[in-house]
């Protein structure tokens, strides 16, 4: 049965469709095929998502090795819930990116697009599959590399965008060496690099000098590639000056695999129970986090450019998902896991909606969305929305997260944490009511000619600013499956 085939056709049909994208050579059939073959990934994800609710983990043996010998596909309720997120938003970017592309990307190089962004879907998704921790470093070396050539292809609208991915991928470099430095430290310690296998290797190590060593370069590695506060300097020039349709990919989508892989090796590989585990996160994590959360929202209240704003906002969200993880306890965890899909959302929207101010306006400036209340009325209500998300506003998926956070803080008995959140998401609301004051509030300038954005950019932004006020009315379903993940991490029965 095909079903039971499912893990591992949700790597390798995008895989196979990338190089058959390039060889059409033609930007309209290669956007019909990567449409399709984006949709089937999405069904596939949720057929596994479904699936493990139903049944439990599924173990996948690739060439029938059993493990740990042979590479393992293991998808349980976590790793099912951010296939689903990847796979969806890279489905819904792509109606939004055929005009947007058409007007960034120079003719001869759109086919390719397509080819780096099935590549990048390939990686991102392997990565959150496989459960061998080498073939992990392969799908994140995978994704990185045509990351790469996405955010450089925004230079044929801004030279600035080969010095950012120059500086992505020094950056992004560094961190998969200290990574897989780190994977080759516990392959010499233990004989195996399947994850569960690495997970009761590891048991009685726990005080191995060079078991030690390891989980510092992976975490370190692994908080460069999710631009973990103060590692995160490649981030904003990365989304500002890549091509829009790849900034709402990458936002919604790369961090979120980074922080999954995060959450895999502290909580499958070393384990709740690690000595240092406890340490990490109340002297490292929480410090770095509650500073994202502050200074990155504080930078992005000054800036300038709308895309660079909004990259540091994701710099601050990615601190919440983080403090979340600090707190050891499912509540946080809960936080943490449900606020990959609910910023996913935000971000994936809030970025649609610059990118199409960038196709009516060439720019997303304090200067040129002056006014654009009248001009382009839903595209700019649709960024309100999101901003109200972004702050926390009841009824909206950024709500949903900001409450479980704090809950997390006031149950582990930290009020002052939980004091902090709320001041924090403060700062977003002075960076939005920036854009809604120069929006609503100021005279267009005399000679714009700025018309709403076209339906075929409309419509995926309003799907995701839907999905936003859905779940944040009814987060039933996401609370169950986040709240299922982290007791599964956590080893807490369910």
């Amino acid at each position: 049965m095909i079903s039971a085939h499912l893990p591992i056709l949700q790597v390798i049909v995008p895989l196979i469709a990338a190089p058959l994208s390039a060889f059409c050579r033609r930007a309209g059939v290669a956007w019909y095929l990567s449409l399709v073959i984006c949709a089937v990934s999405f069904a596939i994800s949720i057929a596994l998502l479904i699936q493990v609710l139903e049944e439990g983990h599924i173990s996948y043996l690739l060439g029938s090795w059993a493990a740990p010998w042979g590479i393992e596909y293991r998808v349980d309720v976590v790793n099912a819930f951010v296939l689903m997120i990847i796979s969806g938003i890279g489905t819904a970017v792509l109606p939004y990116a055929r005009t947007s592309i058409a007007a960034e990307i120079e003719p001869h190089n759109q086919a390719l697009f397509y080819t780096a962004y099935l590549l990048c879907l390939t990686g991102l998704l392997g990565m959150v599959i496989t459960g061998d921790a080498f073939n992990a470093f392969v799908f994140l070396e995978i994704s990185s590399l045509s990351t790469y050539a996405l955010v450089a292809l925004g230079a044929g609208t801004d030279r600035r965008a080969l010095s950012a991915a120059y500086t992505y991928l020094v950056m992004g470099t560094i961190g998969a060496t200290f990574f897989v430095i780190g994977i080759g430290l516990v392959y010499m310690m233990t004989g195996t690099l399947n994850m569960a296998d690495l997970a009761a290797r590891l048991q009685g190590l726990e005080h191995n000098r060079t078991v030690l060593v390891a989980f510092a370069f992976i975490v370190t590695g692994i908080g460069l590639k999710l631009a973990l506060f103060p590692m995160h300097l490649w981030l904003p020039n990365a989304y500002a000056f890549a091509p829009s349709a790849v900034t709402v990919f990458l936002a919604a989508t790369a961090t979120k695999a980074a922080v999954y892989l995060l959450l895999r090796f502290l909580f499958t590989v070393f384990g709740i129970d690690y000595h240092i585990l406890g340490l990490t996160m109340t002297w490292l994590f929480t410090p770095l986090a509650l500073a994202a959360m502050f200074a990155a929202s504080t930078v992005a209240i000054f800036q300038v450019e709308l895309k660079r704003m909004l990259a540091y906002s994701s710099v601050a969200q990615i601190g919440y998902m983080v403090l979340g993880m600090s707190f050891l306890s499912v509540t946080g965890l809960t936080a943490t896991i449900i606020h990959l899909f609910n910023h996913a959302l935000m971000k994936g929207a809030l970025f649609m909606v610059l990118g199409a101010i960038v196709l009516r306006q060439g720019a997303a400036t304090f200067n040129t969305i002056r006014g654009l209340g009248r001009k382009m009325p839903w595209t700019m209500a649709a960024f309100v929305t999101g901003g109200l998300s972004l702050i926390g506003v009841p009824l909206t998926v950024g709500f949903v997260s900001k409450w479980y956070l704090v809950a997390a803080a006031l149950e582990s008995g930290r009020w002052p944490l939980a004091v902090l959140i709320v001041l924090s998401s403060l700062l977003a609301v002075i960076y939005v009511w920036r854009v809604v004051e120069a929006a609503y509030l100021e005279e267009p300038p005399a000679d714009s000619k700025a018309t709403e954005a076209p339906l075929s950019m409309l419509v995926p932004t309003w799907i995701l600013i839907a999905a936003n006020i859905y779940f944040g009315v009814d987060a039933g379903l996401t609370s169950r499956i986040a709240s299922a993940g982290a007791r599964l991490l956590l080893g807490v029965a369910q």
